[in-house]
Order: structure tokens, then C-alpha cells, then sequence
């Protein structure tokens, strides 16, 4: 059990040990977390491993199988199983070791701090996500904020993408957050960004109003789309260099979308220099998705292919369960026949969560971002079969969930069990020539090689706001100045 309830939960949100490296990362140490959600429409009456399957691809299928089998998600206080139905009001709590991934070693930096009124502005690195969202939790700027920092309530009326860096203000109270988010909502504050991209800009003034649509959330993966939302931006090039054929613009969207900027440089055909997601020519083709993607719906689906250099013998791939699914009798519905591919494992996964059927090109560019994600990461989920020889995941401080409010305490599952006595003590292969593990030896996950810096951000900064607070920016960016060069490859 762990040492006090209270001593984790306060561990859970405290500072976290953080590791500087010397090549400019920042790392914080694996922790074992407990999430807490409430039940999520497009959740309910779907089994449990085809929910986490499909909201997450950070591991293999097998291994889903396996942490759930292990006892460590609960459904309103009893253990799950993998093919348990989620329903309507349940109450899913999940304990995961957390690996967040490196951020950069440059800190936030307070521009301005106005304690009468009630707010700072501060000039958020690129790398670092505003709010917790899938692996990052204590990287992320409110925590940052929160546990090392002092500002215990800093509202996030405004929001930058993790890897755009810039200005951003943040009331310190809740009647100033109200304000100022009607105020951002309203459209009468003056954002300017600073961004360079690809090719030779047109000078003069360029506006682009056309509308735009997430398709994609675990991609982040956002198109033009005539379904979309309004969107406008303007574009002013500052200056071109012929040497690295990028330009430098100074860029003024007049709504708030998400990837606004991005999408709209690269539907013009100058997509942001080093944008990992809309600028590789390997995921878009020859011309980077300029004038957009086809929008023809097409129920098209293909099954994840693994890399060539990992041949499974039958039954032994990590990401094909069909084969290996034991369904109880008692939870499955008798509509839904015994041992049915879940969506990840034919495809149908893509465009799951989107508000518009895909075109057959659109899921072709998901599909290949994935697998850009996949090789990025050492082909984490391929190989992510270490725990076959282990025994069952045991997490460790875990605090225990609060009481179920009356409604929540229905009698599913089975009794929990999450601190069963220790494994033993089993030799984690390293890396050759190299002191870092293969897999964490506490929650079997596959590690691979640190990013290199300068593939933590984008060529896109937020420079100036024009609020009813005042007028703030920040630095110029150093990629934004004449001559400047960076690594292509």
C-alpha cells in the first residue's frame, strides 16, 4: 500500500525532480500517476480496451491488453477488464507510470508581473504545452507555473500550440480571466506573430480566410475544409533569404483556430520552414498541401503495417489482438461477435474522432504521420513486447481514489488489487556502447534516444498583444534575424 495517502496526493502535484541536460533538455523523472475521468460521449456502450486503444497509441495494443488484465484501471472503484463496457456516469480511473517527454532546458521568463492588477505576461519556450494533455503533465506551463514558480492560479485565457513559442497573458484571478477571455473571444485583441517559412513569400499584404478543421486530435492534424471554422489571417514579408530560400513574415490572424497560422501558410504554399507536421515533404508529397487536401469522403482503411525490420512470427505482433482476445461471456453483448478486430487494428481508428468523413488522401497523410511519429520515437509500439516475460504491472504510490458519490457505485468488475507482493528483480538490457536502458524496468515502456533541441519548436513566435491591459511583446526570436541557418536534415 503506499506510505500515506496524503503524502502521494501531495507528491502528485508537487515540484518534480527535474534533470537538465547538457545538450539543452529538461527532463523530469518517470512517476506513477493516477488519472480520474468521468465517462466521455463518444465512450460509452464501447469496451474499455478499444476506448484506450483508440485514444492512445503511445503503446502496443498487446500491452493495453496486458496493464488492463494487470488490474490497474477501475471503473467506479472495481477493477476493469479489457472487454468491460463503458456506460453512461461511470467513472474510469487508470494508474500509469508516466514517462513525459524532454522539453526544452530554457526557462519560462516573466516579461511583466502586475500585482495590482492582477496578471503576468510571459515568454513560453517552444516544446512546452500550455495545459496537461496526453504525456505531459508537471512539463506543462501551468504546472511549471504552479509547483516551481508561485503562481498557484494562473488562467490560460489565451493559448499557444506546444511547439509555437511567445508572449502570452495571464490573469491571476478569475474575475480578470472572465474579462479578458471575452475580450480574446471578441476579437479586440491585436495578436502579432513573428514566422518564418519556405520559398519566397510575395511582398506586400496577404490575406487568407479560408476555414479550418481538426480532423485528426491524436495527430493534431487540422485542414482546410469548407466544413470548417472562419478563419483569417494577414501575412506582411519582413525579409527573404535567398541562401536558406525562406522568408521572415510578420503574421496577424484575426481569429483564434487551432494551427491557424500553420495551416494557412502551408494551404498558400509557404509552409512554416521546420513544421514537423505540415512541412515534410515525405507526408504531403511534392507540393506540401498547398491549395489544401481533397475533401471527397472515402470509407477506404487500411491495417497498420509493421517496418520492415521487424518480422512477427504468427500471432506474436504486438499490435494484432483479433487472435489473442478472450471475451467474457458475461460482459460481451450478444450482438457483437467473439473475437472481432478492434478499429486500430484494421485502421478504421483514423478518422474516428473526426466531425467530417476523411478522403481517402486525408487518411493517407494521417497514416503516414504516424508512421513518421512511430520511427521519431524508435518504433516504440512495435517493439514494445518486453513485458511478455515479466509478471504483472505493479504500480507503486499510488494514492487511493476518493469515495464513489452514491450513483457511481454500481457493483461491476471485479475486487482491486493494485499492490500485489514484488516481482523479481529482472535484468533490463541496455543500448549498446550506452548506459541507458532499453525498457523502464518498472512499466516495461520501450525508451528511446533523446530529440535534439532544435526539433523541439517551431519557426513561429508570438510577439505582440494589444490588449485593454496594455500593449506587451517580447524579444525577436534569433531565427528571425538575416542569415540565419539551422540544420535541414
Amino acid at each position: 500500500m503506499p506510505r500515506d495517502v496524503r503524502e502521494v496526493d501531495r507528491h502528485q502535484d508537487s515540484a518534480p525532480e527535474v534533470i537538465l541536460t547538457d545538450t539543452g533538455l529538461r527532463k523530469v523523472k518517470p512517476y506513477w500517476y493516477n488519472y480520474t475521468t468521468m465517462a466521455k460521449g463518444r465512450w460509452l456502450g464501447r469496451e474499455i480496451l478499444e476506448i484506450i486503444s483508440t485514444e492512445f497509441r503511445d503503446r502496443s495494443m498487446e500491452y493495453y491488453r496486458y496493464a488492463l488484465e494487470s488490474g490497474v484501471t477501475t471503473i467506479n472503484g472495481k477493477v476493469a477488464k479489457p472487454d468491460t463496457i463503458v456506460e453512461n456516469g461511470d467513472r474510469i480511473e487508470n494508474v500509469a507510470h508516466r514517462h513525459e517527454p524532454p522539453v526544452t532546458s530554457t526557462p519560462v521568463r516573466i516579461v511583466h508581473h502586475d500585482a495590482v492588477r492582477g496578471f503576468i505576461v510571459i515568454d513560453k519556450p517552444g516544446s512546452i504545452p500550455v495545459h496537461a494533455a496526453g504525456r505531459y503533465y508537471k512539463q506543462s506551463l501551468v504546472q511549471i507555473l504552479k509547483t516551481e514558480m508561485g503562481f498557484d492560479n494562473a488562467y490560460t485565457v489565451n493559448r499557444l500550440d506546444r511547439l509555437t513559442s511567445g508572449l502570452m497573458i495571464l490573469p491571476l484571478s478569475a474575475q480578470l480571466a472572465h474579462t479578458m477571455a471575452k475580450e480574446f473571444a471578441a476579437g479586440s485583441v491585436k495578436k502579432e506573430y513573428i514566422a518564418r517559412c519556405k520559398g519566397e513569400f510575395p511582398e506586400g499584404e496577404t490575406v487568407c480566410e479560408e476555414p479550418l478543421l481538426t480532423v485528426d486530435r491524436q495527430m493534431g492534424l487540422n485542414v482546410v475544409h469548407p466544413e470548417g471554422k472562419s478563419a483569417k489571417t494577414i501575412f506582411t514579408r519582413l525579409h527573404y533569404d535567398a541562401e536558406t530560400d525562406s522568408s521572415v513574415l510578420h503574421c496577424r490572424p484575426v481569429t483564434g483556430r487551432s494551427h491557424q497560422i500553420r495551416v494557412h501558410l502551408q494551404y498558400l504554399g509557404y509552409p512554416i520552414a521546420n513544421d514537423p507536421i505540415y512541412s515534410d515533404q515525405t507526408i504531403w508529397g511534392e507540393n506540401l498541401g498547398k491549395g489544401g487536401v481533397d475533401v471527397t469522403p472515402s470509407d477506404t482503411r487500411a491495417a497498420p503495417v509493421a517496418p520492415p525490420e521487424f518480422l512477427f512470427a504468427e500471432g506474436e505482433n504486438p499490435e494484432s489482438l483479433s487472435d489473442k482476445r478472450a471475451r467474457s461471456q458475461n460482459n460481451a453483448p450478444e450482438n457483437i461477435p467473439k473475437n472481432k478486430p478492434l478499429p486500430r487494428e484494421t485502421g478504421h481508428d483514423i478518422g474516428m474522432g473526426s466531425p467530417v468523413p476523411l478522403s481517402a488522401e486525408a487518411v493517407e497523410i494521417i497514416t503516414r504521420l504516424r508512421n513518421q511519429k512511430d520511427k521519431d520515437e524508435d518504433w516504440g509500439r512495435w517493439r514494445d513486447v518486453v513485458f511478455r516475460v515479466k509478471g504483472r504491472l505493479r504500480p507503486k504510490c499510488v494514492p487511493a481514489p476518493p469515495p464513489l458519490p452514491p450513483q457511481n457505485r454500481r457493483r461491476r468488475g471485479g475486487p482491486i488489487s493494485l499492490y500485489p507482493p514484488e516481482n523479481e528483480k529482472v535484468e533490463i538490457e541496455k543500448h549498446p556502447d550506452s548506459e541507458q536502458l532499453k525498457y523502464c524496468p518498472e512499466c516495461y515502456l520501450p525508451l528511446h534516444p533523446d530529440p535534439k533541441p532544435e526539433r523541439l519548436y517551431i519557426f513561429l513566435h508570438a510577439l505582440r498583444y494589444t490588449t485593454s491591459l496594455g500593449c506587451f511583446e517580447t524579444e525577436t526570436p534569433a531565427w528571425a534575424a538575416k542569415g540565419f541557418k539551422w540544420d535541414r536534415d
